[in-house]
């Protein structure tokens, strides 16, 4: 296990080391997630649709809206169920 230990600097930005964010993929403008768990904090790169699905752009997108749709599709038919 790696540790570094980080200053925090004005407005509680921290700087991640190079050699951390190259070997996590994280440019400028990437996001990251912080995670309170207790008393711990974590910070995790979350996955995107490329390394999800293989794929990205306009095919993730066409995904995320089959997904929708086929949510919404389910939904409508549990309320008509119940009806």
């Amino acid at each position: 296990m790696e540790r570094y230990r980080l200053k925090v600097h004005e407005e509680g930005a921290v700087i991640i080391p190079a050699e951390v964010r190259r070997k996590f993929g994280i440019a400028d403008g990437s996001y990251i997630e912080l995670i309170v768990d207790e008393d711990e904090i974590k910070i995790v790169v979350p996955k995107a649709l490329t390394s999800a699905f293989g794929i990205d752009g306009e095919k993730g997108l066409k995904v995320v809206e089959n997904i929708v749709a086929s949510r919404r599709a389910e939904v409508e038919t549990e309320v008509r169920n119940r009806c």
